[in-house]
């Protein structure tokens, strides 16, 4: 395996996602996560979130209830088309964090923002268990740990890579906002047409 990963990903679902402190294993896990919603949130409101692909079966519902709505930072739920479903996080508690997020400096994240991401990502079992991804998220976040293998694997100065020190791109801004105003312009209209109908 290569110690260097240069494939983009969905930078949320790494360093924010671990921080609801869910575990894994759990029955829904969200299709895609945002830090932004287009013309809604900025990433100064710390928003984090979640887009689950599902429609309000009994078992989603108990679920969310369980899990999401339950959950000390959430803030709201929308459906949005196509049978998804949107959690809102308010990371306001996290501010560190997010800001190291925003600012791809993973390896100042706190102690504990750490803890959480790497016991998400351990094996849930040690025997064959594979061990690789949990090796880049450990690299990600202790870059000190890894720089002379990526000195090596790049063909460069063990200098060049400690002057940039993180070894984990920021995040895209562009993939980590969710752009979907649908849900606004229905109830703008929803709204007209009430509007309207009272005149």
């Amino acid at each position: 395996m290569s110690i260097v990963y240069t494939e983009y990903f969905q930078k949320s679902k790494v360093f924010l996602y671990p921080l609801l402190d869910l575990g894994r294993g759990i029955k829904y896990v969200p299709r895609e996560t945002y830090c932004v919603w287009e013309d809604v949130y900025s990433s100064e409101d710390m928003m984090f979130l979640c887009v689950y692909k599902s429609k309000l079966s009994v078992a989603f519902k108990n679920f969310a209830n369980r899990h999401l709505i339950a959950h000390p930072l959430f803030r709201d739920h929308i459906s949005l088309e196509d049978n998804r479903q949107l959690f809102i996080f308010n990371f306001d508690k996290y501010k560190h964090d997010y800001n190291c997020f925003l600012k791809g400096k993973y390896s100042q994240y706190t102690i504990n923002g750490k803890l959480s991401i790497l016991e998400f990502f351990e094996p849930e079992t040690t025997q064959t268990a594979d061990t690789s991804q949990l090796n880049y998220i450990q690299g990600f976040l202790e870059p000190d740990e890894v720089h002379d293998a990526y000195a090596k694997a790049l063909n460069v100065d063990v200098e060049m890579v400690q002057d940039v020190y993180e070894v984990c791109s920021s995040p895209d801004m562009e993939k980590e906002t969710l752009i979907d105003n649908n849900h606004f312009l229905k109830q703008l209209l929803k709204e007209s047409s009430i509007y309207l109908t009272n005149k």
